[in-house]
């Protein structure tokens, strides 16, 4: 049997100076994995795989979330920051992601399939697409960003 990251279910400490901190926030008990930007990522955007690289780079580059009728199936993540083509982004690819990009009006507990009508945005899931549902939503989504939980869209290896 294996398993990857902490199992640390304390919500609060102390830091050195006595002050509170909230331990979610310190440990976020997600994936993150390192790829190349090719082209204007915002963070909280889903990307996915850039198929105009070529071999293993195709595996390893990362563009905004492209719009497919019935969800993307190449996404791999939400981006935690900007990227510009040359650069390199983290990208969450399993767990816990603030302000991911999330149409408007998504209920908290919907299921989400990424990059259908607006590129990098999520919507919720129906059972039409083909694509799997990427994650799901933890709030209510709100001038299209929502808190979200991913299922695990890339490898964890």
């Amino acid at each position: 049997m294996s398993r990857s990251g902490l199992s640390y279910l304390e919500k609060t400490s102390q830091d050195v100076f006595g002050n509170t901190i909230d331990i979610p926030t310190a440990l976020d008990r997600r994936t993150v994995q390192r790829f190349h930007c090719n082209g204007a990522v915002s963070a909280g955007d889903f990307v996915c795989l850039d198929l105009a690289q070529t071999d293993s780079a195709r595996a390893i580059t990362v563009v905004v979330a492209g719009i497919i009728a019935l969800g993307n199936a190449l996404t791999v993540g939400v981006a935690l920051e900007d990227g510009t083509a040359g650069t390199q982004i983290d990208v969450c690819t399993r767990g816990y992601v603030e302000n991911a990009a999330v149409a408007t009006g998504t209920a908290a507990g919907t299921p989400i399939v990424t990059a259908v009508g607006v590129p990098g945005r999520a919507r919720a899931y129906v059972a039409a697409d083909i694509a799997p549902a990427s994650g799901v939503v933890l709030t209510l989504a709100a001038g299209n960003v929502a808190d979200v939980y991913l299922f695990g869209i890339a490898s964890d290896s």
